[in-house]
């Protein structure tokens, strides 16, 4: 565990999720979310933590496995179709984590999901956390929309407000 990593972390929390993503983006994202949704019987949901804290970042837990703490937690593997979605964002390393359920990840393949990832953070690393994480979310809509499309209405499994941990 590198020192200048326990420092962005413990310099980085709540505020800083504000900061980058105020209300009025966290509402844009919401519509993001809601949209694709109507295109695709899939379920997305965003989430973002400014900082690991307490044992995790003690530990040294990577972006990843906190990802899939936060699936789990999230209940987010628990959908009909198992065709549920997590993007994660650790902003204090400005990671990007996305994890499927088994549904859509055997349709989709763990590359598809890197270049996401990678356009992402790229945007990130812009300043640009609004168009980073809609582009984000359109494209997974994309996939969704391909492998799983709407048929008829069926429930909204999963809120679709964005998520602060």
């Amino acid at each position: 565990m590198g020192i200048g990593r326990i420092g962005k972390h413990l310099l980085g929390s709540r505020w800083r999720v504000r900061k980058y993503f105020p209300p009025d983006v966290m509402a844009v994202i919401e519509r993001a979310i809601r949209a694709g949704e109507a295109t695709h019987s899939g379920q997305v949901v965003f989430a973002v933590e400014g900082a690991l804290d307490g044992i995790p970042l003690f530990r040294d837990q990577p972006a990843t496995a906190r990802a899939l703490d936060v699936f789990a937690h999230l209940r987010i593997w628990d959908t009909a179709h198992n065709n549920g979605i997590l993007i994660y964002l650790l902003l204090a390393d400005r990671d990007v984590e996305i994890v499927a359920d088994r549904g859509i990840h055997a349709r989709v393949g763990e590359a598809v999901w890197k270049t996401i990832c990678a356009t992402m953070e790229a945007e990130f690393k812009q300043g640009r956390f609004e168009a980073g994480a809609v582009t984000g979310i359109e494209a997974i809509s994309r996939q969704l929309a391909h492998h799983f499309p709407k048929q008829g209405t069926g429930p909204n499994e999963l809120p679709d407000v964005p998520v602060v941990m």
